[in-house]
């Protein structure tokens, strides 16, 4: 009980602190590379909810151009998705900017991902129970099929986190998502450049 009201905080804290430190280079390179490569903006910015569904900023690197068709509408995701961006992905490297919202206190380390605002009118009440605590750069979910796994599961375990967070439960999420990323395992499922639209559970349309 004390981690989650004031453990998990510092922890936080000191953590996106030391990382902002240690990745410093890397943040500047992919800054560099993205503006010869996409052009501006360098960052993704778009509202997301977060703890107790209050709408917050998050920070990306930009993994999409801005290419358009003869109508001016901008293409799908996965045609404007770049070589150089599904490698920022698959490599986790477009979430370091996250570390600006951990040390906001707008994002934890650990926690379930800020999906987009819209989706929260499609969840269950037992699923806007993921947003009962701070959202994260990983989570439990995201150790466990990442993007390749149903929604319905997703929310489970981003649920079951929020019921069992611990300091050891975050640490070990941690260690296994470095290895997940080395793995570059799960990053999206077939035929999206992502995953697909949540649109709503059975058990809520019904």
């Amino acid at each position: 009980m004390l981690y989650r009201k004031y453990g998990k905080q510092i922890l936080d804290l000191v953590l996106a602190a030391l990382a902002v430190i240690v990745f410093s280079p890397a943040l500047a390179s992919i800054g560099i590379l993205i503006r010869i490569k996409l052009g501006t903006p360098i960052l993704f910015c778009q509202e997301r909810p977060g703890l107790g569904e209050k709408p917050f900023t998050i920070y990306k690197f930009r993994t999409m151009n801005d290419d358009r068709d003869k109508y001016g509408n901008l293409l799908l995701d996965g045609e404007r998705l770049t070589s150089f961006g599904r490698f920022l992905r698959s490599t986790s490297l477009d979430e370091l900017p996250e570390l600006i919202n951990v040390l906001k206190g707008e994002m934890s380390m650990v926690g379930p991902r800020p999906l987009v605002m819209q989706y929260l009118d499609r969840y269950t009440p037992e699923q806007a129970r993921r947003n009962d605590v701070l959202p994260g750069i990983t989570g439990w979910a995201q150790i466990n099929g990442r993007n390749a796994i149903s929604w319905e599961k997703r929310f489970a375990l981003d649920v079951w986190y929020v019921d069992n967070v611990s300091f050891w439960l975050d640490i070990k999420i941690m260690l296994l998502t470095f290895w997940a990323i080395l793995l570059r395992k799960d990053i999206s499922q077939p035929g999206h450049a992502t995953i697909e639209e949540f649109m709503g559970s059975l058990s809520k349309t019904e």
